[in-house]
């Protein structure tokens, strides 16, 4: 069996070598949290995601912080319970940096995202932008779904792979309390 280009790359990536990918994340530390870049740095997994290298498409490298979210501590009384150190995010890592980047970059669609290295300290991300208002993309087949109002502002609502992920949303269920959503749920008592 002949192997193509991209299984090469996604081996390659499998086990990265170390120092490279060291020296890759000083450079990134020292620059600025969301940086265009032009070419993503993981080409099997930027294409797996939909991206293609044509006018349209953007790829923003970000970097996140990482670690225990803590409590607020309470200031008044005895509080066993809201002692607890750390909170249990309901929001993956990867869904706060899609947000943070549609957020900085208001006319461009999140489409996906995926970890490019991780330290002690922080979370490095390549997002893949849409421009919907480009030529090229509305006359794209694949790709013209994201230009319908439909999909407008897809990961402050909750509508991208990684959204979907963190609220327990890729099995479908008939008994489960996640859809059409936790909230929803509880109100019908389920």
């Amino acid at each position: 069996m002949v192997k193509g280009l991209y299984q090469y790359i996604r081996q390659a990536w499998k086990k990265p070598e170390k120092r490279t990918l060291s020296k890759r994340m000083v450079e990134w530390r020292k620059s600025l949290a969301q940086v265009k870049v032009d070419k993503p740095l993981r080409l099997d997994r930027a294409r797996a995601l939909g991206y293609k290298a044509k006018k349209g498409f953007v790829v923003i490298r970000i970097r996140l912080k990482r670690g225990g979210h803590k409590k607020p501590r309470p200031n008044k009384g005895r509080r066993s319970k809201r002692l607890t150190a750390r909170k249990n995010l309901k929001m993956s890592y990867k869904w706060i940096a899609e947000q943070r980047v549609q957020n900085k970059y208001k006319n461009l669609e999140v489409l996906n995202s995926y970890l490019i290295g991780k330290d002690g300290i922080n979370a490095f991300y390549e997002v893949i932008c849409v421009d919907p208002s480009k030529p090229e993309i509305k006359n794209d087949k694949k790709i013209n779904w994201i230009t319908k109002g439909s999909n407008k502002n897809r990961v402050l609502r909750g509508l991208t792979s990684a959204a979907k992920k963190s609220r327990g949303l890729r099995n479908k269920h008939p008994t489960s309390k996640v859809r059409p959503s936790v909230r929803a749920g509880k109100r019908r008592g389920k």
